[in-house]
């Protein structure tokens, strides 16, 4: 894991006042607070929508996406961590039967941390179905340096800031698209804010 006494994080005011228990978990789990559990201690397992959409809403930072293909690890049957994935797309540039997946969300259950978990999964959903590769974005208000590398998954690009309204505490997405561009108050007591882009990550199998 990246150092995370090097590591700059970027929160805003709006995200403090809506998900405040959800960023103390992570703060406290990027600093190596937290309750441990091993993967080898845990069983994978598919989940439903509901189950995955519900772990999701209580435990990630982000909108909860059911997405197509949903992976949990289960600890005497209690769900620690959840990984949500597309289905599998054609690449243009890549042979007929070539498909490619995207990981979408991935949490741990607030105030743990399992240690392995992701790569257990993984290897989980590349057994199932076997795509040619698996991409997925890092959220860069949070991570510069992705842990993500120590499993094969290479940066090739990044994806640019993306700036929202806050209206009455609650983020729109913004029309303006640079935060050079973005107001910092509106005349309605709205205001903008902009995050620090993601930075887009492939595993090729």
């Amino acid at each position: 894991m990246p150092n995370a006494l090097n590591r700059t994080i970027h929160i805003d005011y709006d995200q403090v006042v809506s998900d405040v228990d959800k960023l103390c978990a992570r703060l406290a789990s990027l600093y190596g607070n937290g309750q441990v559990v091993y993967a080898r201690k845990t069983v994978v397992a598919r989940i439903d929508k509901r189950v995955s959409i519900n772990f999701l809403d209580e435990h990630h930072l982000q909108m909860a996406i059911p997405g197509k293909y949903r992976y949990g690890l289960f600890q005497d049957g209690e769900l620690l961590s959840v990984a949500i994935f597309s289905g599998g797309r054609r690449m243009r540039d890549q042979h007929e039967g070539y498909r490619s997946f995207e990981l979408i969300r991935f949490c741990h259950k607030s105030n743990f941390r399992v240690v392995g978990g992701l790569s257990k999964l993984l290897k989980s959903f590349i057994k199932d179905f076997q795509p040619n590769d698996i991409m997925t974005y890092v959220d860069r208000d949070w991570s510069q340096d992705s842990n993500l590398a120590t499993l094969g998954f290479k940066e090739v690009g990044e994806i640019a800031p993306q700036c929202y309204l806050i209206v009455n505490g609650l983020r729109q997405i913004s029309s303006t698209t640079s935060p050079a561009d973005a107001p910092l108050k509106h005349a309605d007591e709205s205001y903008s804010v902009c995050n620090s882009g993601s930075t887009k990550l492939v595993l090729r199998l």
